[in-house]
């Protein structure tokens, strides 16, 4: 039940430490009251019944201000993140390599998988490893965000695009039996031109560890281009990424793919 408080951004934890420090937040800890003297925004629901919860156990006013200050302790002592490039090595200096961080990360995923790229090429590949561990976690949850676009001057339905991307992906591009949750932003379908594109590159995998990236899925982009990350094992980081992406899918911004 703490983990709301644990995936709390920092500023907002400080904010209700010191609002329950001071005496500004007291039991019973209501919607009402966190949103007014700490402004939380989505999670203020899970946010008041974590707090209630540890005020059943006797945790509450300046003892929970304590633990929440703690976990800041406890997270300053997080790993800091890594480098990670695409290209040529640099004699001297030592980076993690992009494909070799996609596939680290991917292949020990346990609960969850987010990844998010505006361009693949070769699906079959660019998907292998990701494919094989659904395979072998049955309970790990994928949810893949794909840019789907309309070439300059044509004029093909919406509906026909999404379809023609449909089948290509899952007759061709997607290499396993399990199939994963795919969204895209409708607003690159949009006939009058782009309003808007899928551009971000991140994974985010068991909301603990997330990867943000300028290569796409691509050979070029994780094996020969000057691309730049950084991989990061930051748990309030990672369940932010995740969180956002979910928000876009909850608001309808981001569309579901059809499964066939």
């Amino acid at each position: 039940m703490t983990t709301p408080l644990v995936d709390l951004p920092a500023h907002l934890r400080s904010r209700l430490a010191s609002a329950l420090e001071s005496g500004l937040l007291t039991t019973p800890y209501s919607v009402a009251s966190l949103q007014a003297a700490v402004g939380i925004g989505t999670e203020v629901g899970r946010v008041s019944l974590a707090l209630n919860e540890l005020a059943r156990v006797g945790i509450q006013g300046q003892a929970a201000a304590a633990w929440l200050r703690s976990i800041d302790l406890a997270l300053s002592r997080v790993p800091p993140p890594d480098l990670v490039w695409s290209g040529p090595a640099v004699p001297g200096l030592h980076a993690r390599d992009t494909r070799q961080v996609y596939e680290e990360i991917l292949s020990v995923a346990s609960r969850s998988v987010w990844m998010c790229t505006y361009v693949y090429f070769d699906g079959p590949r660019a998907f292998d490893v990701l494919a094989k561990r659904m395979s072998d976690i049955a309970s790990l949850n994928v949810t893949l965000l794909l840019n789907i676009g309309r070439r300059r001057g044509d004029t093909t339905r919406r509906e026909d695009l999404v379809r023609r991307f449909t089948d290509r992906f899952w007759k061709q591009d997607w290499p396993g039996s399990r199939r994963p949750a795919v969204f895209y932003d409708p607003r690159s379908l949009e006939l009058d031109g782009p309003t808007g594109v899928l551009h971000a590159k991140a994974v985010v995998t068991d909301d603990e560890v997330v990867f943000i990236t300028s290569a796409n899925l691509t050979e070029a982009a994780l094996d020969r281009n000057i691309e730049i990350g950084l991989l990061v094992r930051d748990r309030p980081l990672a369940a932010s990424v995740s969180h956002h992406f979910q928000r876009l899918i909850d608001l309808k911004l981001l569309q579901p793919l059809p499964m066939e």
